[in-house]
């Protein structure tokens, strides 16, 4: 281990690496994570964040964990692309709750040229307002890149979801390098890039090892990167083998670790809690941001999943004395995250 926590950004990390992070005694890898955080971001500040489905359900996609695909028995129905306006009204009431940026998803395979127009309306609509804007569309054409670009899109989301291996499990209707092809037309456009996954899958820990290596080795690290824990949605492949399997589900102390291992393999990324909060302790999120998390989702709804809520989120970081991150300071995590490449390297292990 290096006297200093890291500050350089690497992109040449090994899974054994990765894999002795994940293997260091828990409190020995919370700290380290800690350290690093605190070295490239400020300590005890979050970015509130709010996710809004502009298009629920009907998706082609056959992901296994999501309750939007068309193939799954959920009960959720397929609904239009929504209003501009009615989208920019939600905007405008998140900005109120304090969220610095505003997330919006489409359960879409990709979009259609047709739906465009109304896309960039909103992302326009939503940056007049101060805030940062997020979109996830599914795969883009080069063109649909550009055109996102030109109307100032900060992020676009596109998770890969799990390990290389794993993948074809978890889908079918694309490829680990369909989602790889599509973050690669999003760094060429110029937008940053917001891409994690889900754990809590019923992978295994080299499994967890491959999703952060996957990331932690792209030419530029995602800008965002979102932690998910698995929401069982009865109905979805997925949440049906889990509620079967029960065992299959991530612990607290995994999900941490899983944290921590991102904040060290990326450190000047956000590193995001998605979805799954609702079911967490308050100390199991407090944890989390002692590992380096400082993002969040807050709401009542991630998509069509239940979240915390804002006033929950509120009274918690009241009683952890963490302060709700300025846009001003969200912009300068984005440009630490564009600094140049290093090679300062952080031994896994003693």
């Amino acid at each position: 281990m290096t006297d200093a926590p890291q500050t350089e950004t690497r992109t040449d990390w090994t899974r054994e690496e990765i894999a002795a992070l994940f293997d260091l005694p828990f409190t020995e890898l919370v700290f380290r994570a800690a350290e690093v955080h605190r070295a490239n971001h400020p300590a005890n500040e979050v970015q509130l964040s709010t996710l809004l489905s502009i298009k629920t359900g009907g998706c082609a996609e056959d992901c296994g964990y999501c309750s939007q695909s068309a193939s799954a028995n959920s009960g959720v129905k397929a609904t239009k692309l929504m209003d501009v306006q009615a989208v920019l009204q939600r905007a405008a009431q998140a900005a109120d709750q304090g969220s610095t940026r505003f997330c919006m998803g489409a359960a879409w395979r990709n979009p259609k040229d047709r739906d465009m127009p109304a896309i960039i309306e909103m992302v326009k609509g939503v940056r007049d307002m101060g805030m940062e804007t997020c979109m996830t569309l599914g795969m883009l054409t080069p063109e649909q890149a550009d055109m996102l670009k030109e109307a100032g899109l900060d992020y676009y989301n596109h998770n890969i979801d799990t390990s290389p291996e794993r993948y074809g499990e978890i889908t079918t209707t694309r490829t680990m390098e369909d989602r790889l092809d599509t973050l690669s037309e999003v760094r060429r456009a110029g937008i940053n890039v917001c891409s994690g996954g889900i754990v809590g899958m019923g992978e295994t820990r080299e499994d967890r090892v491959g999703f952060v290596h996957t990331l932690a080795t792209l030419p530029d690290h995602p800008q965002s990167v979102p932690v998910n824990a698995l929401v069982p949605v009865k109905g979805t492949v997925l949440g049906d083998m889990l509620a079967d399997t029960p065992l299959a589900k991530i612990d607290d102390v995994e999900f941490v670790r899983t944290v921590a291992v991102a904040r060290i393999t990326m450190p000047h990324s956000m590193v995001r809690l998605s979805a799954g909060r609702e079911s967490m302790s308050e100390m199991t999120q407090a944890m989390c941001f002692m590992a380096g998390a400082n993002s969040i989702f807050t709401g009542d709804k991630l998509l069509t999943a239940p979240n915390a809520g804002d006033d929950t989120d509120a009274a918690m970081f009241a009683r952890l004395g963490l302060k709700a991150m300025a846009i001003s300071e969200t912009q300068a995590q984005m440009d630490a995250s564009r600094m140049p490449k290093g090679c300062v390297k952080m031994e896994a292990a003693e």
